[in-house]
């Protein structure tokens, strides 16, 4: 029995405090070199002690084996602008050397039923205490601000209806959920058009096109 759960959480705490300021900084990295950063924000959280009591009942998870069984009891969360940004932000942390990743699952491409896109990442994350150094496991997903808008809805009614939609209602979310990631989509095809157009515009080729004779004269 875990006698005492605020220190059991006391290093998934201290991990997802970490790891924000962590990844925060990779913001700040771009930012520094005036170069469009990859990362919009990031939000973290560790997960309350009902939801992980919840969790193990419904996960068939023994108690001890939560750390190894329960990938999530330390969040992260990172919205980006652009799906490109999402692979982006994925390669930044696989070539990072403080972590080290256990699993990947691309649900941006390969969606789940219910319309739910995001890409999940476990991952490894040595906590230094004073008792010595603990390895815990954290999830990080990776998100559009489209599909997080999505998620938080489906969130939301997920726990009114207790996972059981009425069928009407999941075809909308479904839906719904196909529209958000169009958008997406719709928004990455008009930022490629603007770049393009913006190097059509700089100052070299204008002034490579503009040393002949126009057609007027």
């Amino acid at each position: 029995m875990i006698a005492n759960w605020d220190q059991f959480l006391l290093p998934y705490q201290q991990a997802v405090s970490e790891l924000k300021v962590k990844l925060r900084g990779i913001r700040k990295q771009f930012e520094n070199r005036n170069e469009r950063p990859p990362i919009e924000f990031v939000t973290g959280r560790v997960k309350p002690v009902a939801s992980i009591k919840e969790k193990m009942l419904r996960r068939h998870v023994a108690e001890e084996r939560l750390e190894q069984d329960m990938q999530d009891i330390a969040g992260l969360r990172i919205m980006c602008q652009f799906v490109e940004d999402i692979y982006d932000v994925v390669d930044l942390l696989r070539r990072r050397t403080d972590l080290t990743i256990l699993e990947e699952r691309d649900y941006i491409h390969n969606e789940k039923p219910s319309g739910y896109r995001s890409y999940h990442i476990v991952i490894e994350y040595p906590v230094q205490l004073v008792s010595g150094e603990k390895k815990i496991l954290a999830e990080i997903q990776v998100r559009t601000l489209a599909m997080n808008f999505w998620a938080t809805i489906e969130h939301s009614l997920n726990y009114k209806y207790q996972g059981d939609f009425p069928e009407e209602l999941s075809g909308r979310l479904q839906r719904a959920a196909e529209a958000a990631f169009k958008l997406d989509t719709e928004m990455s095809e008009i930022r490629e058009e603007i770049q393009e157009a913006q190097q059509y515009m700089t100052p070299q080729h204008h002034d490579s096109s503009s040393t002949g004779q126009s057609k007027e004269e």
